[in-house]
């Protein structure tokens, strides 16, 4: 890693920044050395790669993965084109249409989380230049490594890191987009790691992640039932109530023979907004605010029908007429 790089990356679990020790360089790059917290708590760099893993006892499934993949680096690469191959589907083609829906622009910063041996981090790289930057995690060194090899010398200045995707490493709103493609359904806790995707995105930036899903209405196939058979994850429910609020534009489909979904969405800030105090013409009149902060208990409906023909003689609405009366009516109860 680039020595400037260190003011990137930051505490992942109090996202307080780092200090940097060297111990080796290798020309520009820091070879061996350490980020530390305030804390005294280091992050050993090895090889050029800082391993910023949180929490250092990792959550069984986090820990699961990084075993698993550890382990089967070669085998994973070799292999992976069966799950397009099955399925009838060009393996470039579908992950330049995942990509695209990034809206990438040569300059951009990018994230991409459980990078894996870098399929789709070539592609990524392609769209962007040396005003860019492309930074690469996953939780396995092995894959980072991996990676790291294949993409070679790219045009666009990139970073690798190992990390836990439920605790990102990153300053907030620091990147343009963040990627994420087949390791979601694996991650311990992805309400927090769709989270904290959306903490590292500019607001505007967008957010793309993926995995196996059969959709409901083939759940009960023949077709369904031989696929999870070897894989049940492809009977996992899409993660939709783990979305942030933040999210808008949200766009969900189905691809890879329609048992992989694809989940993007733009960064928002906090819950949406909305024109709640437009009037509402008709006899009930108010606004959306009103009749959701405003309300009052029931009366009986010998009173509703009362007030209905009152407001129909006056000309004017519900809300108008019972605003009216009952501030009236309190004012001369207070005696103001």
């Amino acid at each position: 890693m680039k020595t400037s790089t260190a003011i990137i990356y930051v505490d992942p679990a109090s996202r307080s920044p780092l200090s940097m020790e060297t111990d080796e360089m290798q020309g520009q790059e820091v070879w061996r050395g350490h980020l530390r917290n305030k804390e005294g708590m280091d992050f050993p760099i090895k090889d050029g790669i800082p391993d910023l893993t949180y929490p250092r006892q990792l959550h069984r499934r986090d820990e699961h993965a990084r075993s698993f993949y550890e382990g089967r680096v070669e085998g994973y690469e070799k292999n992976l084109y069966l799950t397009f191959h099955i399925q009838g589907e060009n393996e470039e083609t579908i992950r330049n249409s995942m990509i695209d829906s990034l809206g990438l622009n040569p300059e951009y910063r990018v994230l991409e989380i459980a990078c894996g041996t870098g399929r789709d981090s070539q592609l990524i790289a392609k769209r962007l230049g040396p005003n860019g930057r492309l930074f690469l995690q996953d939780i396995s060194p092995g894959m980072v490594n991996f990676c790291r090899s294949k993409l070679g010398t790219v045009s666009v200045p990139t970073e690798y890191s190992v990390g836990n995707a439920c605790y990102l490493p990153f300053q907030d709103r620091y990147f343009d987009a963040v990627y994420s493609f087949g390791a979601l359904g694996e991650f311990s806790d992805i309400r927090r790691s769709l989270s904290e995707m959306v903490r590292v995105t500019k607001v505007g930036g967008r957010i793309g992640v993926g995995d196996e899903s059969m959709p409901p209405w083939l759940r009960e196939t023949t077709f369904a039932k031989i696929l999870a058979t070897t894989n049940p994850q492809f009977m996992a429910e899409i993660p939709l109530k783990d979305v942030p609020i933040d999210a808008r534009s949200v766009r969900l489909r189905w691809i890879i023979g329609g048992v992989f979904y694809f989940l993007d969405f733009t960064v928002g800030e906090g819950e949406p907004t909305a024109e709640f105090d437009l009037e509402i013409p008709g006899p009930r009149g108010g606004t959306l605010r009103t009749r959701y902060e405003g309300q009052l208990e029931g009366v009986t409906p010998e009173a509703k029908k009362l007030v209905q023909q009152a407001i129909a003689k006056k000309g004017t609405s519900m809300h108008k007429w019972l605003d009216a009366v009952v501030r009236d009516a309190a004012k001369r109860d207070l005696g103001t």
